[in-house]
């Protein structure tokens, strides 16, 4: 080889490994760089949710101008990319609060998100940290401005809004009726709680069938035969695709002086051989097997899914739990084994008693709360018949039936 072919040969050597060394410089600073990998949008009544997922934590500056109403967020040291393209065809047109969505390049190194609002609106926005199968988000919730919270009959936004502001017990009644004690005056009172909603899917089958939306449907059968009842009425938490907090789903109860509260599940389990109806009360005690405390520690951990904006709420864990009549987990053991009873005549039992751990849920302190799980999601066949109607409707007949077993017992008309 000659000397110019050599120094030649050698100058291309040079030149690939250099252009190998910036490639791979870029490639690692690019992968440093936050990205936003998914965008999500949640409309309800109540309040509607945005989440941006992404690798890293997102800084960002929020502000709101008028005339048009809007909300303005800039994402900082980030770039447009195809899933931030996309944004405004994430926002249906019947969104009760927001009227569209812009995005663009703000400048080299800020995203800048503009949502149009249709009404003058409260935003919360925060980030959450990885949970589940989610990576970091910023989440932006948007909820109809101050003085639209006046519905007596759904006092949802009113509980939400005293959520956010760190006050959820001031506006409680003192107490809620203990169950049977009714009264002539006013009808049995049941607080019906769709597990999951929005964000938090639940359990999701081997064949996609996610959690919230099966037992939404039971609930929603569960309510309306309740309410053929003469002397019942019925509430849910949720009738929507939407997320609440457990607080609040607690403090809805309260605030409508549940006599009951039946929240509604269709959990899953890591094998997919478990199969059978359960019922769960609350423990001060601890957990009463090793399975009942593995469900509540997936119960509980829907808040972090579902994403609690708030840390300083004031309605405590610790105070509701210390305020836990040892009365009304004996009348929520009660009622849950009437529960149990009829749920076996249409499904295998997973266990014959009613187990206990320390469901969040479950934490009303004069409340009687019972926590079902209908079937096992995660075992296909059972998972099969929860998508039924038929099977739906067995549940939410069973369970009616164990309502009215149990109010018959504590010596209260049907």
């Amino acid at each position: 080889m000659s000397y110019s072919n050599h120094n030649q040969t050698r100058r291309r050597l040079l030149q690939g490994a250099a252009a190998t060394w910036l490639l791979s410089v870029s490639g690692a600073g690019w992968a440093a760089a936050a990205q936003v990998i998914a965008v999500r949008v949640w409309p309800s009544s109540a309040y509607t949710r945005v989440t941006l997922e992404s690798n890293r934590t997102l800084k960002y500056k929020q502000f709101m101008l008028t005339n048009p109403d809007r909300l303005v967020v800039d994402i900082e040291d980030i770039q447009l990319n195809s899933v931030l393209k996309t944004v405004s065809q994430q926002f249906q047109s019947d969104d009760p609060l927001i009227k569209e969505a812009r995005i663009g390049q703000f400048d080299p190194k800020t995203v800048r998100l503009v949502l149009e609002l249709k009404q003058a609106s409260n935003p919360k926005v925060f980030t959450l940290d990885p949970i589940a199968e989610f990576k970091h988000r910023l989440v932006l919730d948007l909820y109809p401005a101050v003085g639209r919270y006046d519905n007596a009959d759904d006092p949802l936004l009113a509980l939400l809004e005293d959520y956010n502001k760190g006050d959820l017990e001031s506006k409680l009644p003192p107490e809620a009726p203990l169950a049977g004690k009714a009264g002539r005056d006013r009808p049995l009172v049941i607080m019906l709680d769709p597990g999951h909603g929005g964000e938090d899917p639940g359990a999701i089958g081997k064949n996609r069938t996610r959690e919230k939306d099966i037992v939404l449907q039971i609930a929603r059968r569960l309510r309306s035969l309740i309410e053929r009842e003469p002397n019942m009425k019925a509430y849910m938490t949720r009738n929507e695709d939407v997320f609440i907090p457990l607080r609040v789903r607690v403090a809805k109860a309260r605030k409508q002086r549940a006599d009951l509260f039946v929240s509604i599940h269709a959990d899953a389990f890591t094998n997919r051989a478990a199969r059978g109806s359960s019922v769960f009360a609350l423990s001060k005690k601890g957990a009463t097997s090793t399975a009942a405390r593995f469900l509540a520690e997936t119960q509980n951990e829907s808040d972090l899914i579902g994403g609690v904006g708030m840390s300083g709420d004031r309605y405590l864990d610790h105070t509701l739990f210390d305020l836990v009549q040892t009365a009304t987990i004996s009348d929520s053991l009660k009622f849950g084994g009437e529960i149990l009873k009829r749920l076996g005549k249409v499904n295998k039992l997973h266990k014959n008693k009613v187990d206990q751990a320390g469901f969040a849920v479950l934490k009303a302190p004069d409340i009687p709360s019972i926590l079902v799980e209908t079937a096992f999601i995660s075992n296909l066949e059972e998972e099969r018949k929860l998508r039924t109607s038929h099977f739906q409707q067995q549940i939410a007949e069973s369970i009616l039936a164990g309502i009215k077993a149990y109010f018959a017992s504590v010596g209260n008309r049907k």
